[in-house]
């Protein structure tokens, strides 16, 4: 199972593995507070197009193209292919401090590492 978490939530019962995807640390929060597993920061987006979102829900499904776009370049698509691999071996969450999960880099990416 893949889910998409805060990271200033605490860690829930079947979380998994928690593995922040944001490409910066969040804002106010150690590291012990944020009780994770691993930071993968290279499957970020880039600050251009983070900045170009800013989180407009407007924006989302373009946000969503783009993106996905991003995730094929190779650094990217390395540290996508490590996440699939967590994946298959445990539950995985993917932990942003994003307010609003449903219009987000994670749920984008929590959609592309499914079981096809």
């Amino acid at each position: 199972m893949i889910s998409v978490r805060r990271v200033y939530e605490a860690r829930q019962p079947g979380d998994g593995r928690r593995v922040l995807v944001d490409g910066i640390w969040p804002r106010g929060l150690t590291k012990s507070a944020a009780d994770l597993d691993e930071w993968c920061k290279d499957v970020a987006p880039s600050t251009e197009l983070r900045t170009w979102f800013s989180h407009d829900p407007d924006r989302f499904a373009e946000f969503q193209k783009r993106y996905a776009a991003e995730l094929h370049d190779p650094v990217r698509a390395e540290a996508v292919k490590h996440l699939r691999e967590i994946a298959r071996a445990t539950d995985l969450s993917l932990v942003t401090a994003t307010k609003e999960l449903e219009v987000s880099h994670a749920e984008v990416l929590r959609r592309r590492l499914r079981p096809r």
